[in-house]
């Protein structure tokens, strides 16, 4: 048999992440009717961090991963990812996947607007075109000041400004800090923080609410139906091997060729919303998703024209 290239392997890598992190979406969606988000996402960190302990550290560093000198910027950055999902998931309860996906799509040109904020880059006068291209794509599909905006609408683009601050933190501790520490870290933040909620709201005491994202906030735990438990693994193990097989692509084969695959999320959810949820987006949601769709691929290309680039990638959910 023949060995795939690194190109080839990188793209099948790509790939397969997207898919795990689509399907993740949607397994979370599906679970948001009768779960509370902190206790899908304790379930989904505990098996991620076994898959962690049990998987990846043996093929990295063993339990020296969890060693380290910047405890506090670990614990910073992991609390930029845990608020960026949390977020991004109580969007999903309330919208359509599809739309929420795509609004989530602006992160790449947040991260681009606060590289030049807090890291002192430079950006020209076509990428500055980009991010204002997708920003008006953004404002397409939320709609603020008429009928059809809904607040829901806004959690997703807050997700975007959580990971575009966990970006930053990332640049900043990754010269010394091992993608397995990191990766270690996170699902120790999202351990801490989802036992803590599940601790102060977790018996439902506030769970009676009409809007989908706070009910699926505030709701009681329940002790997981027998059919859900593939869906909990699925969810867990899922979101641990995509974050392996993204890192894989991007290790093996140029930024510039793998980012564009990841891109794939967004008809994937447009697909899925259609399948599993009825959901049909109308033109106008079609025309911001394009919008943002084609700033975030100009963003790839640009820095796909710089001398070793690093692509600002969107959220490894």
């Amino acid at each position: 048999m023949k060995t795939l290239t690194p190109t080839a392997l990188g793209a099948l890598c790509a790939v397969l992440a997207v898919v795990f992190f689509s399907a993740n979406d949607v397994a979370i969606k599906w679970l948001s009717d009768g779960y509370a988000l902190h206790q899908v996402v304790l379930i989904r960190s505990f098996i991620g961090l076994a898959i962690i302990l049990a998987i990846i550290a043996p093929m990295t560093d063993g339990f020296a991963i969890a060693r380290t000198k910047k405890l506090k910027m670990h614990l910073l950055r992991g609390s930029f990812v845990v608020f960026a999902n949390l977020t991004f998931f109580l969007g999903l309860a309330a919208m359509p996947l599809a739309e929420a996906v795509a609004i989530f799509f602006i992160s790449p040109l947040v991260i681009t607007v606060f590289s030049v904020m807090f890291l002192g880059e430079t950006v020209g006068p076509k990428r500055w075109a980009a991010i204002g291209l997708g920003f008006v794509g953004v404002l397409i599909m939320v709609r603020p000041g008429t009928a059809a905006f809904q607040p829901a609408s806004l959690l997703p683009l807050v997700s975007a400004f959580c990971y575009a601050g966990m970006h930053i933190m990332t640049r900043r501790i990754g010269g010394t800090e091992s993608a397995a520490t990191m990766a270690f870290y996170i699902q120790i933040m999202f351990i801490i923080v989802c036992a803590a909620m599940g601790l102060t709201v977790g018996w439902g005491q506030f769970g009676d609410q009409t809007d989908p994202s706070l009910a699926f906030l505030l709701r009681a735990w329940e002790w997981p139906l027998l059919s859900d438990l593939p869906v909990f693994l699925l969810i867990g193990a899922g979101t641990a091997f995509a974050g392996y097989l993204i890192s894989q692509a991007y290790r093996v084969a140029e930024a510039s060729f793998v980012a564009p695959f990841e891109y794939l999320a967004l008809p994937m959810a447009v697909v899925w919303g259609m399948v599993i949820f009825d959901e049909y987006p109308g033109l106008t949601d079609y025309l911001g998703m394009a919008l943002i769709l084609a700033a975030g691929l100009f963003m790839v290309w640009r820095e796909g024209q710089k001398p070793a680039a690093k692509i600002r990638r969107p959220l490894r959910r």
